[in-house]
């Protein structure tokens, strides 16, 4: 049976929690080819007063059809709070 995308993001988040000992914050991009599952996602990398301050990082993964993670990479690292150009 089939993985809905809701259900494919949350297995994303869970996996990188679980590998990364990190919150996961939010899914920023989802998308499916012949590799799988390409997901984008938020996650708490160090807590702080206030929540403005932050540090974010923006992490790459690839599950396949079962919802199994294959891969996940940092991307990017930023504060909470910084506006980005891309």
């Amino acid at each position: 049976m089939a993985l809905s995308i809701p259900e494919i993001a949350a297995r994303a988040k869970e996996q990188l929690t679980a590998l990364t000992g990190l919150k996961a914050s939010t899914v920023s991009g989802l998308s499916h080819n012949e590799d799988g599952w390409h997901i984008v996602a938020e996650l708490v990398e160090l807590k702080r007063i206030p929540e403005a301050s932050d540090i974010l990082a923006t992490y790459e993964v690839t599950l396949d059809e079962k919802g199994n993670l294959l891969s996940y990479q940092r991307t990017r690292r930023y504060s909470r709070g910084q506006i980005s150009n891309d």
